[in-house]
């Protein structure tokens, strides 16, 4: 399953710098597939299909959010999500609504970095 970032954020910006993947973003800040991956062209995901360098609406504009299709959880990098680890206020939670295996995740992983 993907992390989320829950409202009790405090937007320190903690978790941010530690993701492999670039899935986290301040509030209300633009975000695109070819962020920090090696992404480029169209890329398929969950919403349908998009250029890689296209802008997309940021996922929230309260507090620091995670790109659920650019997340693995940091499978393929570390042994627990980073933004869990570092994260003061424990907030960076599996998100119950995505289940996903670790097969999925480390694919995903593997799409995002060629």
């Amino acid at each position: 399953m993907a992390i989320i970032i829950t409202e009790e954020c405090i937007n320190c910006g903690a978790c941010e710098p530690e993701c492999p993947n670039n899935a986290i973003y301040e509030a209300g800040i633009e975000w695109t597939f070819a962020d920090g991956t090696t992404l480029n062209g169209d890329v398929s995901f969950e919403g349908g299909t998009v250029s890689a360098s296209q802008k997309m609406a940021p996922v929230n504009s309260e507090v620091y959010y995670i790109v659920p299709d650019k997340c693995t959880e940091c499978i393929g990098f570390h042994e627990e999500p980073q933004c869990a680890a570092v994260c003061p206020v424990d907030c960076c939670v599996p998100d119950p609504d995505r289940v996903e295996s670790e097969e999925v995740l480390l694919e995903r992983k593997n799409r995002l970095h060629l």
